[in-house]
């Protein structure tokens, strides 16, 4: 609660957190009891408000999506931004920017998003599964190719639009929080509902796994079919989150192994809290990007890499100490 109203009162115009609710209370009953003037009810109620709710259902889904990829894959190191998972979602989005009219990119990009990100986790998944689980190492080498050739086919279709959708283009390559708006905030709303319905229901089935398949399967757990919704579930999330927000990195990684630090392996308890905490991550990641370069604003999905890629390096070297 404290880190939505500091969202909403925080950026290059400050303004005081009372009036901002009062402008918050005046928008929901249509009155006037805040003393402001329109521009600063316009960036409360139109810019900082949509943009916070984009922060917390964006956090919440990509924290979610890696929580359960982890616990497919029983590997704290799969993470949807680092096997490649949102690096194929954002060439869905960019292919639908730039191929679609602009009157119908509200529902073709976060298609092409969550098409290109579910075909991204099929190939992830057989290229790096065994007998014996998944390979790390083919893992992040699967990773680092996909990303590689999503950023280079990013790179040509950017060097190839026109002006008027490159900006657009950008935003998939260092994420942005900046284009919230209520379509996207609707979409997003509804397709969190879902996941976190469908994967709490997945959460005992999540935690057979860690057993091993073998295991799982004498529990009597549809192995296949559990992990078919899986990436049906990882696919939809990290697609509809890289259409609405960019590519944002980490997120899927940090906040699913701090929860389980915390609170153990159990999915029951992991997934509600692992949305908890990448929505409040993410919200503060964005207040920390607008107000660094006040008053312009450093794209959030910076300020992530910038947190994470230290946390990665580290989980890597305990990876290679166990081994």
């Amino acid at each position: 609660m404290l880190g939505a109203v500091a969202s909403v009162t925080q950026g290059a115009m400050a303004i005081p957190a009372k009036k901002s609710l009062l402008a918050l209370i005046d928008a929901a009953i249509g009155s006037n009891a805040a003393d402001l003037a329109n521009y600063q009810r316009a960036v409360i109620v139109e810019l900082r408000l949509p943009r916070t709710l984009l922060a917390l259902l964006v956090g919440a889904i990509l924290a979610q999506c890696g929580a359960a990829m982890q616990g497919m894959f029983r590997n704290p190191l799969a993470d949807p931004g680092i096997i490649g998972v949102s690096s194929g979602s954002a060439v869905g989005a960019v292919l639908a920017i730039f191929l679609s009219p602009p009157e119908l990119a509200w529902w073709i990009v976060p298609l092409g998003a969550f098409a290109a990100g579910f075909g991204t986790s099929v190939l992830i998944y057989q290229l790096a599964r065994g007998s014996t689980g998944t390979s790390v190492f083919i893992l992040l080498l699967a990773g680092i190719a996909i990303s590689a050739l999503a950023g280079a086919f990013i790179g040509f279709i950017s060097y190839i639009a026109d002006d008027a959708r490159l900006r657009d283009l950008s935003l998939w390559q260092m994420g942005s929080l900046a284009s919230a708006d209520s379509g996207r905030l609707w979409i997003l709303a509804a397709a969190f509902a879902l996941i976190a319905w469908r994967l709490q229901r997945s959460a005992n089935g999540l935690n057979a796994l860690l057993l091993g398949e073998a295991e799982a399967r004498h529990l009597g757990i549809d192995v296949e079919q559990l992990k078919r919704e899986l990436v049906l579930l990882v696919a939809l999330g990290v697609g509809l989150a890289v259409s609405a927000a960019g590519v944002i990195g980490f997120i899927g990684l940090v906040v699913p192994h701090f929860v389980r630090m915390l609170t153990g392996p159990n999915h029951t308890t992991l997934l509600p809290l692992a949305a908890l905490g990448g929505a409040l991550l993410l919200l503060l990641a964005d207040i920390g990007a607008r107000l660094f370069l006040a008053p312009a604003e450093l794209p959030v999905g910076i300020l992530t890499a910038l947190l994470g890629a230290p946390f990665f390096l580290v989980l890597l070297l305990q990876q290679r100490q166990r081994a």
